[in-house]
């Protein structure tokens, strides 16, 4: 199954390229009174389990400008895996990705793990984690479109996230220079290699874009600024296209917000761009976050709200 594509997409698009109009009224709408720190991302709820009408109404008002809402519960160190699981639900998100290394939920218990397999995987370590998107080397078929993370116990130190809004690096990029989004709309822009496991292929080859429209008309974006085990086109405007990006995610744009998930807390999101620093387990606290990846975006928040 391939990617969709710009032109082949009904309804019509505000990402499509050859969009100018459509775009301009979408961007307008996107930027007027979109959050200016991460604090107006803030939702205070009582139980993720059993959000209140005004809790729910306050996330999804959140999701549908910034495809992104924090939350603050009184859940604490609770780890019922339920807390993100209900409320993912409760936003339309209910096929997760199952993925190799995840719980028997479904859910991804991030840990620093000393033995087994997860050892050799970076989010099972202390390290940083550069910006991407999650499950960027997903086939066609099994894209991730919403992700949450919700944190039982924080590190002793570090474990901060910085995250930005996929559509706002597609406008960022669009209005530096249009011709960057066809460039990384190519189908074979972003190649992963196959993982191997005793020799045999575990997970094959996966070639696509990095920008691609869905089609309800909605921006993805599978992307990782790794340069290990990634294979990038060396076409020029590509090259280019991925240089500017590269600059956006390194500099000091107000559209980047940072912060740290403490217990009870979590992030909600439309698989938006994050990273994460480095931190160190110690008797102040042991990190451990529940990871949610699902195959659905999240209901009531996409471009059908800017038409």
């Amino acid at each position: 199954m391939p990617y969709p594509t710009a032109r082949t997409n009904q309804p019509e698009s505000p990402f499509d390229p050859d969009n100018e109009q459509q775009y301009q009224a979408w961007r307008k709408q996107k930027l007027d009174h979109y959050p200016q720190s991460i604090e107006e991302l803030v939702v205070e709820v009582k139980d993720p389990r059993n959000l209140s009408r005004a809790e729910f109404e306050a996330i999804l008002q959140r999701l549908q400008k910034a495809n992104m809402a924090i939350y603050i519960s009184a859940t604490g160190s609770d780890p019922d895996p339920e807390i993100p699981l209900a409320l993912g639900r409760r936003f339309g998100a209910r096929r997760l990705n199952h993925n190799w290394l995840s719980d028997d939920t479904g859910l991804t218990s991030l840990k620093v793990a000393t033995d087994g397999v997860r050892k050799h995987y970076i989010p099972y370590s202390n390290r940083p984690i550069k910006w991407h998107t999650d499950g960027y080397y997903n086939r066609p078929d099994e894209q991730i479109h919403s992700l949450l993370l919700h944190c039982v116990q924080s590190a002793g130190s570090g474990g901060e996230n910085a995250l930005l809004d996929h559509e706002i690096a597609y406008l960022l990029l669009r209005d530096r220079n249009p011709d960057y989004i066809p460039a990384l709309m190519g189908s074979e822009v972003m190649t992963i290699p196959p993982r191997m496991s005793q020799d045999k292929i575990a997970r094959r080859e996966e070639r696509g874009p990095v920008f691609s429209i869905l089609p309800d008309g909605n921006l993805h974006m599978r992307y990782t600024i790794r340069t290990r085990h990634v294979i990038w086109s060396d076409d020029p405007g590509t090259q280019a296209a991925l240089q500017a990006l590269g600059e956006i995610l390194h500099g000091d744009s107000p559209f980047i917000f940072r912060g740290r998930l403490e217990p009870g807390m979590g992030l909600i999101s439309n698989n938006i761009l994050h990273d994460r620093t480095g931190f160190s387990d110690n008797q102040q606290g042991v990190r451990h976050l529940y990871r949610a990846r699902y195959y659905d975006r999240l209901a009531h928040t996409g471009v059908e709200l800017y038409t």
